[in-house]
């Protein structure tokens, strides 16, 4: 693992153009489970139990708003969650001059608490939620006070995250952006995701660099295409890697 670490540091020390893809394993560190661990709800309308997937769908919100927000509110919102050495490490290469973006799947907002500052959030964030009405703009913290589903306090519309939801499309600025940074970047590394959820995963295709890097505990699509491969947590390799970097 210290040889992988090294080479790592070497390949980040050479680059001036790095991108991070991150997913789900990126926050776990930070504990917060991927909300695809849960085994599912039961909703009393439909009198039986629904995936994950089900839960968050644009079409759920719509039918069964209360359940929608009971099962958003304990499985996507942790607000005492603080980045860890991996959001920290990332942060510090921005600030290097040497990591030119981070695109996310995550919705946690963890990047820019660390201090990342240019940051590409797919599936968009907790953080941010507006009257579908009148368009005010609310935090996480009002979403989490309501009784079930939140109405706006000035127009009395329905509150809704700024999230994509499953059957919804991703925001077409933040892709192009996200391609536009992949596809220009000499080192793209690839962390804590398994590359199955599209079509974000699909991205990575448009790297045409130097150095791809995979870091993920697991197993993934794209390990055969990695120039270096760490099955390990992807915090610790991180942190290791930016200070050996600098040493």
């Amino acid at each position: 693992m210290e040889n992988q670490i090294m080479k790592l540091a070497e390949i980040l020390k050479n680059s001036q153009n790095i991108v991070f893809f991150g997913g789900a394993g990126v926050s776990t560190a930070s504990n917060i489970p991927d909300f695809r661990s849960s085994n599912g709800i039961f909703s009393k309308k439909l009198n039986r139990n629904i995936s994950p997937e089900q839960a968050v769908s644009h079409s759920f919100l719509m039918m069964h708003p209360d359940e929608f927000y009971d099962f958003y509110k304990k499985n996507l919102i942790y607000p005492d969650a603080k980045p860890n050495d991996c959001h920290y490490a990332l942060a510090k290469l921005e600030e290097m001059g040497k990591l030119k973006a981070v695109v996310t799947q995550n919705i946690d907002g963890l990047h820019q608490m660390a201090g990342s500052k240019t940051v590409y959030e797919l599936h968009g964030t907790v953080h941010k939620n507006y009257c579908t009405n009148c368009g005010k703009n609310f935090d996480a913290d009002y979403v989490l006070a309501a009784d079930g589903e939140p109405i706006c306090d000035v127009c009395g519309g329905k509150v809704r995250p700024d999230v994509v939801l499953y059957e919804e499309g991703l925001d077409q600025n933040v892709i192009q952006n996200a391609v536009k940074a992949i596809s220009a970047a000499d080192t793209l590394i690839i962390g804590g995701t398994s590359l199955v959820v599209y079509p974000a995963a699909s991205l990575v295709y448009y790297f045409k660099g130097k150095h791809l890097v995979l870091i993920n505990k697991s197993a993934t699509q794209a390990d055969s295409s990695a120039d270096l491969l760490i099955q390990d947590d992807i915090a610790k390799v991180m942190r290791q890697a930016v200070e050996a970097m600098e040493a």
